[in-house]
């Protein structure tokens, strides 16, 4: 029989003797209350003999090895003996059938068969008023529940033991209802063997923990970093070596009412003494400064609890009402990841060099996707491409209120470019493949701190590719591309615009997403001499996102019409710069060749001529389009100059073109015969 069936069997024995023993004291009492000539009648006479038996197998039965779940309550609430009896009255009204009966007996009262203050303290000896203080425990900890009228004395109000109290004393231990739809288990997170950089973090709050004499509160466990899955998992493994189970609560759950917030850290507090329980409390999304209603909050909860809290925050909180540990926490370092893709995959040698350079993933997320892949793969020769696809797909971030994902369809067979500019693109392409070898195999990780990601400037007129260029390198790259909605982020309230950075960039940093900044001289203007605090703040902006962009370690492209509007500080930070010019003659005519799908049905276009024309790439995508719907409702239906040379004219009207119209004219060419 297991340690826990014994412990069982011994804490039944002690209640059963328990409540033998309070049903000869409500007995006792009953008969007391009936006997009306003076002396003492028999039947009491013979329940004071019974109860004193009754007392020793009490006894007998409370020296155990753990002690029976009653009395290790009461040691841990610091129950005088009469406040463990009361509750052993309450907990027997709903253990025992026959108790309701004898309490209103014992009252002499058939109108209240519960127990009461009043009852307790005849049926009791050692009896003491203070047990009605709410500082003593039964009250301050809600041990029991008292259901006073308006019009009745609280010593005659009906009683009830708190129904989580009265499971525990039953040897049955689960979260309080009121906390379980605030509290949720992380489940088994220590399972996951943490990296030495994460072990090192552990190490260090285990310790802490440990030196803390039994007289002293318990730090506040400040994990600080963007990544909550890692603090997460540093959590777990900090709850697991001292035997917790760990919750999490979100801090937005918190009540914001005083009364509110101090019930719910107090049966918080009440779970942590009855259960070995730990808590993480996750306050990323809630900013100390300025101090609102929901720091408040946090702020409350944390000094009305004492137990193993961990407290979750993106930055450093300066003021506790209580002390605290504050650590650092971040992602594993990418050879941490390479050596995690290699123990959970590695069939191919190049494959977690790859994830790990474009990825940057947690432990958990790594071991998921490895999971998710390995239960769906149906061939190992695709383990490669599923990998990646799923990275991919848990890595794309959460930015539809600042960007805008584009389907990347352009190919580079689509993009028209000089040689020499077609090669910087694809050299962008092998450095973003490549910066795993760089990085970690060759060192530079070890001597650079930023400037690890990729930063382009695409420049040019409009029209001439730059959109379709990031195309093709996320395409190439199999990334998602986000065209960054300026709208959304350049805000004219005071530090608006650096949180929406913030939380772009942020989202971003995984490694599955390609940002094109369209239009950047708007977000990376020049900075401005001060005159106001408009100008100063402006240029607070600009400086935030010089060292944002620059600590960035995905791909971003920033487009512009006009390179000279950029602020200069940007220069020294672009990797890449991408002239893209007017097409020339030559690849005028390319365009051309390749504007029409080969499903469009075209006759007789003369791509020379075509060639001739003025146009950016962009344009001749719009006179294709157009050529096509006038064509479509032809007869025959085909794309042939007529149709092509209409649309130019109505592109050039639209660009305020000069015009020729004899440039628009078309005679087909005369076919001699043989």
């Amino acid at each position: 029989m297991s340690t826990l069936n014994n412990w069982q069997d011994t804490n039944e024995a002690y209640l059963g003797a328990a409540l033998h023993w309070l049903r000869l004291r409500l007995a006792r009492q009953a008969e007391a209350q009936t006997a009306t000539e003076p002396g003492l009648p028999p039947a009491i006479a013979s329940h004071d003999e019974e109860l004193l038996a009754a007392a020793r197998a009490m006894a007998e039965a409370e020296v155990s090895e753990p002690p029976p779940a009653l009395i290790l309550l009461s040691r841990q609430f610091g129950l005088s003996c009469f406040e463990r009896e009361v509750l052993l009255l309450l907990a027997a009204m709903e253990l025992d059938t026959r108790i309701a009966t004898l309490c209103a007996r014992a009252q002499d009262d058939p109108s209240r068969p519960y127990p009461t203050f009043a009852l307790a303290m005849m049926l009791f000896d050692d009896a003491v008023w203070d047990i009605l203080s709410p500082e003593r425990p039964l009250r301050y900890w809600r041990l029991l529940e008292i259901h006073q009228p308006p019009t009745q004395p609280l010593t005659t109000s009906p009683l009830r033991i708190d129904e989580c109290i009265l499971n525990y004393i039953k040897g049955l231990n689960y979260l309080d209802d009121r906390l379980a739809a605030l509290f949720v288990p992380l489940g088994n997170l220590s399972t996951v063997a943490l990296p030495p950089s994460q072990a090192a973090v552990a190490a260090r709050l285990v310790h802490a923990l440990a030196q803390t004499t039994p007289t002293e509160h318990l730090p506040v466990l400040h994990l600080l970093g963007a990544d909550g899955q890692s603090k997460q998992l540093i959590a777990a493994h900090v709850a697991t070596t001292f035997g917790l189970r760990l919750y999490r609560l979100p801090a937005a759950l918190l009540p914001t009412q005083p009364g509110e917030l101090e019930t719910l850290a107090r049966l918080w507090q009440r779970e942590s003494i009855l259960l070995p329980v730990g808590l993480l409390l996750d306050a990323n999304a809630v900013e100390q400064i300025p101090v609102g209603a929901a720091a408040m909050a946090v702020q409350g909860f944390l000094a009305r609890t004492d137990g193993v809290v961990f407290l979750d925050t993106y930055d450093s909180w300066q003021s506790f009402d209580r002390s605290a540990l504050t650590v650092e926490v971040a992602k594993p370092s990418p050879v941490e990841q390479q050596a995690a893709w290699t123990d959970l995959t590695a069939p191919d040698a190049e494959v977690p060099g790859l994830l790990a350079g474009q990825f940057n993933l947690n432990l958990v997320a790594i071991h998921e996707v490895a999971e998710v892949v390995r239960v769906q793969s149906t061939s190992s020769g695709q383990l490669a491409r599923q990998l990646w696809d799923t990275c991919l797909t848990r890595t794309r971030p959460r930015l539809d209120m600042l960007a805008q994902r584009l389907d990347a369809r352009a190919t580079w067979e689509t993009l028209v470019l000089p040689a020499e500019e077609t090669a910087l693109l694809r050299q962008i392409a092998d450095q973003v493949g490549r910066r795993n070898k760089v990085y970690d195999e060759w060192g530079f990780r070890r001597r650079m701190n930023r400037g690890l990601g990729i930063c382009a400037l695409f420049w040019g007129d409009s029209g001439t590719g730059k959109t379709m260029a990031g195309e093709v390198l996320a395409n190439e790259l199999r990334l998602n591309l986000y065209r960054i909605d300026l709208s959304a982020v350049v805000s004219k309230y005071i530090g608006e615009t650096e949180k929406n950075l913030r939380q772009l960039f942020d989202a971003a940093e995984d490694g599955g997403a390609l940002l094109f900044f369209d239009e950047a001289d708007a977000l990376f203007g020049k900075r401005s001499e001060v005159k106001d605090s408009h100008d100063r703040y402006a240029n607070i902006e600009i400086n935030y996102l010089l060292q944002r962009l620059e600590a960035y370690r995905g791909l971003a492209i920033l487009a512009t019409n006009v390179k000279g509007a950029l602020d200069q500080a940007f220069m020294r930070r672009l990797r890449f710069v991408v002239n893209f010019p007017f097409p020339g003659l030559a690849e005028r005519k390319r365009m051309w060749q390749t504007a029409f799908p080969p499903e469009t049905p075209t006759y007789g276009l003369d791509y020379d001529r075509l060639a001739r024309l003025t146009l950016t790439g962009g344009s001749v995508h719009n006179v294709a389009l157009n050529a096509a719907f006038l064509a479509a409702g032809a007869t025959p239906a085909a794309v042939t100059m007529p149709f092509v040379l209409s649309a130019v004219r109505t592109e050039f009207r639209k660009l305020e073109r000069p015009m020729n119209e004899a440039d628009f004219r078309w005679q087909e060419p005369v076919r001699l015969a043989v």
